[in-house]
Order: C-alpha cells, then sequence, then structure tokens
C-alpha cells in the first residue's frame, strides 16, 4: 500500500511549500503528462527517475501550474533544469535578508528589483521571485539563446510581461558591466554560478551524480540534467566567477543593497571573505542552505553603511 505522505524535508526553508514532498495525484490531474513517470519506490512513496531529464521537466511544469500559476513553461535540449524546491528556497532566504533593515518585514511588490546573473534559458529566480513576492526583475545572460526562451516563458504568462525584463550580456567576460547603468538601484542580486572549471570536470560531476541517484556505476557522459557550457563551467570555475563578480561590484556600490550569490564548495569561502575584505565590503553575511542533495550557502555582501541599509526605500 503506497504512503500518501512524504516524510518533511526539513532543510528546506520554513516558508518552502515544498517541505513535505509532492502530491503526485494533483499534480497529475493538473499536468497529466507527468502520470507515466511516477512510481512507488522502495519506501512505499510516490516519486519519479529524478536521474530521467523528461521525468524532471514534467515534474517542474507541473509544480510551476500548481504552485506558481505558470503555463506553458520549456527549456530547450540540454538546458539545465533547476530543482524548484531549491531555487525558490534561495528567493525565501533573500526575502529574510531584505527583512533584516525593514523591521523585520518581508519586503513585497514591484519596487523590490533583482537582478539575476545568469538568468539561464529557465528563467526559475525571476518567476519565482515574481511569484511569491511579486518582486520585479532583470535577467542577463550571454548566451542568445537562453534570452530567447526566457522571453517566450514570459509571453506565454502575461502577468510576467511588466515584471520581468531581459539583457543579453554582449561581453562575456563581465558581469554588471553593460548591465547595470548610473540610473539603476537594484534591491539585490541572484547567482548560481557556473561550478566547473572544464567541459571535462563538468562530465565527470554529471556522472557521479546519476550514479549517486541510480546507484549504478557508468562512466558514459550523461546530459540528464542539461546545462550548456555557460551554465555549467568557466574559467576559474565558480572561485573565479565570484570574485570576478565581488570586484566588480565594488564599482557600483551605492546602487544594490545586496549582492549575493550561491557557493557550492565551502573551501572557496576563505577567498572569498579575503576578496570581500579587500574591497571594503561593509557587511559580509554567509547563509547555509541546502539544494538538492547537498548543502550549499549564500554569500551576500552590502558596501552600505547600517544607516544607509536602513534608510533604503523598498517601495
Amino acid at each position: 500500500m503506497k504512503s500518501t505522505k512524504s516524510p518533511e524535508k526539513t532543510n528546506l526553508h520554513p516558508r518552502n511549500q515544498h517541505r513535505f514532498g509532492y502530491d503526485f495525484e494533483q499534480l497529475g490531474i493538473l499536468f497529466p503528462e507527468l502520470v507515466p513517470f511516477v512510481f512507488i519506490n522502495e519506501h512505499q512513496i510516490e516519486s519519479i527517475d529524478f536521474s530521467n531529464p523528461e521525468a524532471v521537466i514534467a515534474l517542474n511544469k507541473a509544480l510551476l501550474i500548481a504552485n506558481y500559476d505558470i503555463q506553458n513553461w520549456d527549456i530547450p535540449t540540454n538546458y539545465l533544469c533547476p530543482p524548484i524546491p531549491g531555487r525558490v528556497d534561495y528567493i525565501h532566504y533573500i526575502a529574510d535578508l531584505l527583512a533584516l533593515t525593514n523591521n523585520g518585514i518581508i519586503p513585497i511588490g514591484e519596487a523590490v528589483q533583482g537582478l539575476d546573473i545568469g538568468v539561464g534559458a529557465n528563467c526559475i529566480y525571476p518567476i519565482l521571485g515574481n511569484s511569491v513576492y511579486d518582486w520585479s526583475f532583470v535577467g542577463t545572460d550571454i548566451d542568445e539563446k537562453a534570452i530567447q526562451n526566457c522571453k517566450k516563458i514570459i509571453a506565454n504568462n502575461p502577468q510576467l510581461i511588466e515584471s520581468i525584463s531581459l539583457q543579453l550580456q554582449v561581453e562575456s567576460r563581465f558581469i554588471f558591466k553593460n548591465i547595470i547603468t548610473p540610473e539603476d538601484k537594484f534591491t539585490f542580486t541572484i547567482c548560481n554560478p557556473p561550478f566547473h572549471n572544464s567541459k571535462e570536470e563538468a562530465t565527470k560531476s554529471s556522472i557521479r551524480k546519476v550514479n549517486n541517484l541510480e546507484n549504478t556505476r557508468t562512466t558514459k557522459p550523461v546530459l540528464n540534467f542539461g546545462g550548456q557550457n555557460a551554465e555549467l563551467w568557466c574559467e576559474g570555475g565558480e572561485l573565479g566567477f565570484i570574485t570576478q563578480m565581488i570586484f566588480e561590484s565594488a564599482k557600483y556600490p551605492m546602487q544594490c543593497l545586496w549582492f549575493t550569490t550561491l557557493v557550492s564548495k565551502q573551501s572557496h569561502l576563505t577567498s572569498l571573505y579575503k576578496t570581500l575584505n579587500k574591497v571594503n565590503a561593509a557587511t559580509i553575511k554567509t547563509i547555509d542552505m541546502a539544494q538538492g542533495q547537498k548543502t550549499s550557502r549564500i554569500v551576500a555582501w552590502t558596501f552600505l553603511s547600517e544607516t544607509q541599509q536602513k534608510n533604503w526605500k523598498f517601495e
């Protein structure tokens, strides 16, 4: 007999509506294409094969319909398919960060503007941030095809048209240059940086991930998790990318309340803190969180004094 209830995922943010797993029966009603992928696992709980890209995309489509009122979401073949519970966790932690200097109240509404560095083809952070907190976003990427797919998603969901704008970063070696203009003021930046140094390193990691999920051994390169080169690897890997981001952020000290990024490798923190101190960040925060099967963390920094932080206008 199947269990109707998944165990609570206590590592997720308290406001994350995915803490209790997925109601596959309801999701299947809303998105019937998901049904063939659902089975009863060894724990007698309904699940899908998370190493199957078609199953994961179908689950994402169903979750976006059921929980975020997003229709006709899709991504091109081999592009990164984001795990929604982990992505929305990042959004919730940013909300908590903003509340710190807003009398403990999470600011909502379009006056709160996020800048998503590397929006990808999935547009997931702007979608979730707008759906949950009604925030507005600028999404940037160096990949024209990714930007075009985001435009398609937005066109399919008219409620997003006024809230999410997109910009191609025409110089791939830069992060904020060409994007932040003198007139811009962003409440926060958000980023899931490329993790690996090379395609070979990314392939090895993907093989390990599938082996962990399937409890089998394979040596074949797999694309089950998707990801183009700009999404998965860059010269210098995660550490190089975030270091560049920190140095560039120092050129826009008054134009953003909080710069933030995910940091997958804990071993990178010491170097990143040194760089942040070198550019005279006023406040540095590290927020622990879970990302799927692994732990991760958000590093956030600001160049504003405590008084300037408290005087930041959210409306």
